[in-house]
């Protein structure tokens, strides 16, 4: 049999798919585009290649190496920028830690991870003092000062700080090649029940996540898009899921970059004002927030476009977008998917269509990008039509998804049962490959023997004038099983009764476009919604606290 393998000359250079290689586009063709701090820090791409082996010398200097896993405490910001990138070249690892979780939390996720150096900003001094003592593996502390913050006292021996470390450190460090599959980065699951749970990436993964990023927000005639002209600011955590992947993406594209810092309302919209920024992403509670705080009445938000991910995009939502003319889409993925999967950008010839089906298109959970396979099963791991209609679980494969958890190989073998990797999301695929989640597994309601889509009936109530937020949970019921309860955020200075909400979702229960189960009896109006440490509305709690 003949041999069909490449066959390479000695002297050939392999090109591992290393995080690194992400900066030589950049660097060549944009070092003097602009990367922006809060609207008070701002350095060039080339400066951020100094900062990125400045930051390496440092980290190098205080016994990081191959393997040492590096935990960062920050908000959004250039320093995280410079972390994502200095970190995992050095061949460590990255663990983006959740600052939003419980201290006892924090304290274990560090453990959990082995952290050996630990970057703590300002702002976590008091949370870093209450868990010192039981953080079993960090061995050194950097702090990072913040101007014109004031520091909490503390007793924490720290080595250095992180501007003073840069500044003594050298401007270049020769970032060595090695094999494409370690680790690059760790971080943890935000789940609503037990521990959290690590998921971990490769350099290859992250490298071809980056890749089939920009091929997916390039790919649309118009909308939906990203382009080398955008300016891009996150609006979901650096600690999380590398923010979507998008500094990644952002970098290689030489876009101008601006971190906000501590997610304040009105500061928020004055730099999407000030730094004229195009292009976000957040979860749905976060967008809600900027509509509704004041300095956005009086913001052309025109030129924004906005990825809505970590949950559904309720039409309503969508709606109160589209009239201050966001380009607003959905997006989907998880923690363990590092994240894309799918986007719902609008087909070719869809400004033809009508406006509500519009809307629908984009709040849908949208196609699979490049790479991704997706499927939907049953419970025996069998393939279901794409007309629709058939219910069942996504199950995917891709590149770049979470090989396990970390030290946990049970739970690690319930994700990946069958060879493909179980989301728990409940959905129908279409003709054109459209996804439709229609809930979580666990957000399923099942009353008078008929399934009930906590999404479904979210987002119709979502549409109703007045209603800002809104959750649907199933309660226990002795003669149903379970009903549906709706929970409801009102806007400010609306009122609305609960007897209007009801009317309006029988109209669709009459169409047939919901089951009359699906309609609550109980419809309580709240003054929020409990998020999780991410933005979500965290159903878990809701339903213990309204059982």
């Amino acid at each position: 049999m003949q041999d069909t393998q490449t066959q390479s000359m000695s002297s050939a250079y392999g090109y591992p798919l290393l995080v690194k290689q992400l900066l030589h586009t950049p660097m060549v063709q944009t070092p003097d585009q602009e990367i922006v701090y809060r609207g008070q820090v701002r350095m060039t791409y080339a400066t951020l290649r100094e900062r990125i082996a400045r930051l390496a010398n440092g980290l190098a200097g205080l016994g990081a190496r191959l393997g040492t896993t590096v935990g960062v405490m920050d908000w959004d910001s250039h320093r995280y920028l410079e972390c994502y990138f200095a970190v995992p070249m050095m061949g460590a690892v990255l663990q983006t830690v959740n600052v939003r979780l419980s201290p006892a939390e924090i304290a274990y996720t560090i453990n959990h991870a082995g952290a050996e150096i630990l970057l703590v900003h300002t702002d976590f001094l008091p949370v870093v003092e209450a868990i010192k003592d039981q953080l079993e593996t960090v061995r050194t502390f950097i702090y990072i000062d913040e101007p014109g913050s004031s520091a909490a006292a503390h007793t924490i021996a720290f080595a250095t700080e992180y501007e003073a470390m840069l500044a003594a450190s050298a401007t270049s460090y020769d970032f060595p090649d090695f094999d494409e599959n370690t680790r690059a980065t760790t971080f943890y699951t935000t789940g609503t029940t037990g521990l959290p749970k690590g998921v971990y990436f490769s350099h290859r993964q992250l490298v071809l996540h980056t890749i089939t990023g920009m091929a997916a927000l390039a790919s649309p005639m118009s909308g939906q898009r990203v382009h080398n002209g955008d300016v891009y600011m996150p609006l979901t955590p650096m600690f999380h899921v590398h923010a979507w992947g998008m500094p990644y993406i952002a970098t290689v594209m030489g876009l101008k970059q601006v971190y906000p810092g501590r997610y304040v309302p009105d500061q928020l919209v004055r730099l999407l004002r000030d730094e004229r920024v195009t292009f976000s992403h957040c979860v749905s509670t976060i967008l809600h927030m900027l509509l509704s705080c004041p300095e956005a009445r009086s913001t052309d938000l025109s030129k924004w476009k906005v990825i809505i991910g970590g949950g559904a995009l309720p039409q309503g939502l969508a709606r109160a977008a589209l009239e201050r003319g966001i380009d607003v889409f959905a997006g989907y993925g998880m923690s363990e998917t590092c994240p894309l999967l799918t986007l719902a950008q609008l087909p070719p010839g869809a400004e033809q269509l009508d406006p509500d089906e519009q809307v629908r298109l984009r709040c849908k959970t949208g196609r699979a990008v490049p790479l991704v396979d997706l499927r939907i099963v049953d419970e025996n791991m069998q393939g279901l039509a794409h007309d629709g209609k058939a219910v069942g679980e996504i199950v995917v494969r891709a590149p770049w998804l979470t090989q396990g958890y970390l030290k946990n190989p049970e739970a690690s073998e319930q994700l990946w049962t069958g060879g493909y990797l179980h989301t728990q999301d409940i959905a129908n695929i279409d003709a054109s490959g459209s996804v439709q989640i229609s809930d979580r597994i666990k957000d399923v309601i099942k009353s008078g023997g008929e399934w009930v889509s906590s999404l479904e009936v979210e987002n119709l109530i979502s549409q109703f004038p007045g209603v800002a937020e809104v959750a649907v949970i199933g309660i226990k019921d002795d003669k149903w099983g379970e009903r549906p309860v709706a929970l409801i955020v009102l806007k400010e200075g609306i009122m609305v009764g609960a007897d209007e909400i009801r009317q309006h979702l029988m109209t669709f229960a009459t169409a047939g476009k919901i089951s009359k189960y699906a309609v609550p009896q109980e419809i309580k109006f709240v003054e929020s919604l409990q998020k999780t440490s991410v933005g979500k509305i965290n159903k878990k709690w809701l339903r213990e606290q309204f059982a």
